[in-house]
Protein backbone atom coordinates (compact mmCIF):
# COMPACT_ATOMS: atom_id res chain seq x y z
CA UNK A 1 0.00 0.00 0.00
CA UNK A 2 1.26 3.48 -1.01
CA UNK A 3 1.63 6.34 1.62
CA UNK A 4 0.04 9.04 1.44
CA UNK A 5 1.83 12.75 1.76
CA UNK A 6 0.61 13.35 5.21
CA UNK A 7 2.31 10.00 6.60
CA UNK A 8 5.50 10.50 4.65
CA UNK A 9 6.23 14.12 5.96
CA UNK A 10 5.23 12.71 9.89
CA UNK A 11 7.31 9.84 9.99
CA UNK A 12 10.57 10.70 7.81
CA UNK A 13 13.27 12.54 9.53
CA UNK A 14 13.57 16.13 8.87
CA UNK A 15 16.46 17.23 6.58
CA UNK A 16 19.25 19.44 8.34
CA UNK A 17 19.57 22.11 5.76
CA UNK A 18 16.85 24.15 6.41
CA UNK A 19 17.03 26.09 9.49
CA UNK A 20 17.14 29.89 11.09
CA UNK A 21 18.68 31.22 13.53
CA UNK A 22 17.33 33.96 15.91
CA UNK A 23 19.59 36.02 18.46
CA UNK A 24 17.49 37.48 21.14
CA UNK A 25 14.24 37.37 19.93
CA UNK A 26 14.70 40.25 17.10
CA UNK A 27 17.76 38.94 15.19
CA UNK A 28 17.46 36.83 12.72
CA UNK A 29 20.79 35.74 10.78
CA UNK A 30 22.24 32.83 8.77
CA UNK A 31 24.95 30.61 9.49
CA UNK A 32 26.28 27.80 7.59
CA UNK A 33 26.93 25.45 10.26
CA UNK A 34 25.40 24.90 13.61
CA UNK A 35 27.08 22.72 16.19
CA UNK A 36 27.14 21.47 20.25
CA UNK A 37 23.55 21.45 20.80
CA UNK A 38 24.21 18.59 23.83
CA UNK A 39 22.24 18.39 26.55
CA UNK A 40 24.93 16.78 29.28
CA UNK A 41 24.75 15.90 32.79
CA UNK A 42 27.78 14.83 34.94
CA UNK A 43 27.96 11.59 37.32
CA UNK A 44 28.66 10.90 40.12
CA UNK A 45 30.02 7.02 41.61
CA UNK A 46 27.91 6.33 44.94
CA UNK A 47 28.49 4.05 47.03
CA UNK A 48 27.29 3.01 49.95
CA UNK A 49 27.88 0.55 53.27
CA UNK A 50 26.88 -2.41 51.08
CA UNK A 51 28.57 -1.68 48.13
CA UNK A 52 30.76 -4.41 47.86
CA UNK A 53 27.71 -6.66 47.89
CA UNK A 54 25.57 -4.38 45.15
CA UNK A 55 28.21 -2.51 43.38
CA UNK A 56 27.94 0.94 43.03
CA UNK A 57 25.86 3.19 42.25
CA UNK A 58 25.51 5.89 39.38
CA UNK A 59 23.47 9.25 40.17
CA UNK A 60 23.33 12.42 37.82
CA UNK A 61 25.14 15.16 39.20
CA UNK A 62 24.60 19.03 37.68
CA UNK A 63 24.36 19.49 33.66
CA UNK A 64 27.37 21.15 32.02
CA UNK A 65 27.15 24.45 30.36
CA UNK A 66 26.34 24.49 26.67
CA UNK A 67 28.78 25.26 23.96
CA UNK A 68 27.70 26.13 20.78
CA UNK A 69 29.74 26.84 17.78
CA UNK A 70 27.73 29.26 14.93
CA UNK A 71 29.61 29.79 11.42
CA UNK A 72 29.41 31.69 9.13
CA UNK A 73 30.70 33.43 5.86
CA UNK A 74 32.02 36.74 6.04
CA UNK A 75 30.61 39.95 4.04
CA UNK A 76 30.95 43.73 4.77
CA UNK A 77 28.99 45.98 6.49
CA UNK A 78 27.70 42.78 9.09
CA UNK A 79 28.89 43.43 12.37
CA UNK A 80 26.31 41.96 14.97
CA UNK A 81 28.89 39.20 16.32
CA UNK A 82 31.38 41.27 17.06
CA UNK A 83 29.60 43.72 18.43
CA UNK A 84 27.96 41.08 20.74
CA UNK A 85 31.49 39.93 21.79
CA UNK A 86 32.50 43.71 22.78
CA UNK A 87 29.71 44.36 24.75
CA UNK A 88 29.41 40.72 26.86
CA UNK A 89 25.63 40.07 27.33
CA UNK A 90 23.86 37.04 27.73
CA UNK A 91 21.29 37.07 24.95
CA UNK A 92 19.11 34.19 24.32
CA UNK A 93 19.36 32.24 21.16
CA UNK A 94 16.89 30.29 18.83
CA UNK A 95 17.32 27.70 16.43
CA UNK A 96 14.78 26.32 14.34
CA UNK A 97 14.75 23.00 11.91
CA UNK A 98 12.35 24.23 9.67
CA UNK A 99 10.45 22.14 7.08
CA UNK A 100 10.04 22.68 3.29
CA UNK A 101 7.56 25.66 4.03
CA UNK A 102 9.94 26.93 6.77
CA UNK A 103 8.07 26.49 9.15
CA UNK A 104 9.93 25.86 12.64
CA UNK A 105 9.27 21.89 13.45
CA UNK A 106 11.92 21.51 16.01
CA UNK A 107 13.57 24.15 18.31
CA UNK A 108 16.70 24.60 20.27
CA UNK A 109 16.08 27.12 22.72
CA UNK A 110 20.11 28.13 23.98
CA UNK A 111 19.11 30.36 26.91
CA UNK A 112 21.23 33.11 28.88
CA UNK A 113 24.54 32.92 26.06
CA UNK A 114 27.27 34.14 26.00
CA UNK A 115 29.67 34.95 23.25
CA UNK A 116 33.91 34.20 24.57
CA UNK A 117 35.76 33.28 20.79
CA UNK A 118 35.04 34.75 17.57
CA UNK A 119 37.41 33.14 14.79
CA UNK A 120 38.57 34.79 11.62
CA UNK A 121 38.73 32.64 8.78
CA UNK A 122 41.59 31.07 7.42
CA UNK A 123 43.79 32.90 4.44
CA UNK A 124 45.59 31.34 1.73
CA UNK A 125 46.40 32.31 -1.72
CA UNK A 126 46.24 29.26 -3.17
CA UNK A 127 42.98 28.69 -2.68
CA UNK A 128 39.03 30.13 -3.75
CA UNK A 129 37.18 28.92 -1.05
CA UNK A 130 34.91 31.18 1.20
CA UNK A 131 36.04 32.83 3.78
CA UNK A 132 34.34 31.59 7.06
CA UNK A 133 33.97 33.11 10.78
CA UNK A 134 33.58 30.99 13.68
CA UNK A 135 31.82 32.35 16.72
CA UNK A 136 31.56 30.03 20.20
CA UNK A 137 29.04 30.26 22.93
CA UNK A 138 28.37 29.30 26.56
CA UNK A 139 25.21 29.07 27.69
CA UNK A 140 23.20 28.62 30.78
CA UNK A 141 21.32 25.97 29.80
CA UNK A 142 19.05 24.49 26.38
CA UNK A 143 15.41 23.14 25.67
CA UNK A 144 14.24 21.00 22.98
CA UNK A 145 10.72 21.76 21.97
CA UNK A 146 8.96 19.76 19.26
CA UNK A 147 5.67 21.44 16.94
CA UNK A 148 2.73 19.20 17.71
Amino acid sequence: MALGKVTISDDYPIPVYSYRVTIDGSQTMSFSEVSGLEIDYDYVDYRHGLGFLMGINLIRGQAKPVKVNLKRGVTKHREYLTTWLDKGDKRDVLIELCDEDGTGMVSWQVSRALPFKLDAPAFNADSNSVAIESMELVAHGLTIKHQK
